[in-house]
């Protein structure tokens, strides 16, 4: 009687948990319009803000009249300022720490400031897994572990006024700040990771790989978490090291994985081949903010209609993502509570709404490269 109690609260827990997102993917217009709203007071806080009128913006058409698009290097002298002390420039309120990128964007990371507002906004990163739950009744996930192959989440230390706060990667902050706020907790502890250093060479990985196979080896892992390649590299570690495979170690249920386009495509023969008969659920996010995650065996995400707002450059003409149509690719511009119209730098692909793939960086050769990893691997973009 008690589990059976236990697993309606659960029930319901996660009913409570998903319903917004659900709510939003239902009708997307009026929830965009509800964030612009929410997202619009944030602003009018900030300098830049209120240099661009937000107080005064009622509709979508004058957000686009008063906000440019920008993309990093527009807003890299405001960011530069906030971390001079600046901080309402851009923030309505204090960052509680930076996120860097891991350099795959260019050859100078990006700094993002994270905020307290900000960081809850990236829970939702969680949404994947627990739909999941919800949709399988596979509430044993949460008797398990999650195997925890995120980068550090403090690099280094960066002067902001006069206070010192630490930086790192994003997926490494998140799991230091929210891990305690979910179901299933994260081994190893982030604290462990970040005390092997910030580094980025094999070494630096071995360490981490070993430390994740010494502290999971006894557990039962029900979740893989984290980056794609991330994954694919600790599995080929554990073969070449101790001779295992993930799989002969662990039945994991659920894949959760991002930063990569093709996670279910191009990357699941060998995560399948690694890991066994698990399920791949996408995570669609960046440095800058956890924007989608996959809901179902679909091989797309969903966007978080109730947290962002949604526009995209399709050729000449900017329309928001839930006006696309199938088969439509564009440049991805999201507004973030830090971040105004802010053109990310990456491609989406519309299909049957509200089904979305990001196929890569915004550069010339990444549609027919697309186009030809669904040839070569049959799947002939479909989702």
């Amino acid at each position: 009687m008690a589990d059976v109690n236990r697993q309606q609260a659960l029930t319901q827990q996660l009913k409570i948990a998903l319903q917004p997102w659900h709510e939003a993917l239902s009708d997307p217009p009026m929830a965009q319009q509800k964030v612009l709203k929410g997202l619009l007071a944030i602003y009018a806080q900030t300098t830049y803000g209120i240099e661009h009128r937000a107080s005064r913006i009622e509709t979508i058409a004058d957000y686009r009249k008063s906000f440019p698009v920008i993309t990093y290097k527009d807003c890299q002298p405001l960011i530069r300022k906030v971390m001079a002390g600046e901080v309402k420039l851009l923030l309505h309120e204090d960052p509680i720490g930076w996120a860097i990128t891991r350099g795959t964007t260019g050859d100078e990371p990006k700094f993002i400031p994270m905020t307290p507002t900000d960081l809850k906004m990236r829970v939702s990163a969680a949404r994947a897994m627990l739909n999941y739950v919800a949709t399988t009744d596979r509430f044993d996930l949460f008797t398990g572990v999650n195997l925890n192959l995120n980068f550090p989440s403090v690099v280094g230390t960066v002067k902001v006024g006069e206070k010192d706060l630490e930086y790192g990667y994003s997926s490494g902050i998140y799991v230091k700040h929210v891990s305690n706020t979910t179901p299933i907790r994260s081994v190893p502890s982030q604290d462990e990771i970040d005390a092997l250093g910030g580094g980025k060479t094999k070494k630096d990985w071995d360490a981490r790989f070993e430390l994740a196979y010494q502290k999971c080896k006894g557990l039962n892992v029900t979740l893989v978490g984290g980056v794609a390649p991330t994954a694919l590299l600790f599995g080929k570690y554990l073969r070449q090291k101790h001779g295992v495979y993930p799989k002969s170690l662990w039945k994991t249920q659920i894949m959760t994985l991002g930063s990569v386009a093709g996670i279910n495509t191009y990357y699941e023969p060998a995560l399948t081949g690694l890991y066994g008969d698990a399920a791949i659920r996408e995570i669609y996010g960046a440095t800058e903010g956890m924007f989608g995650q996959q809901m179902d065996e679909k091989r797309a995400w969903m966007p978080n209609y109730d947290l962002f707002f949604y526009e995209v450059q399709v050729g000449s003409k900017i329309k928001m993502v839930h006006e696309m149509r199938p088969g439509e690719t564009g440049s991805l511009i999201v507004s973030t509570t830090i971040l105004p119209r802010y053109k990310i730098g990456d491609l989406i692909r519309a299909y049957q709404r509200p089904y979305f793939r990001c196929i890569g960086r915004e550069k010339w050769w990444v549609p027919p490269y697309h186009a030809w990893n669904e040839f070569m691997s049959m799947n002939l973009d479909r989702i």
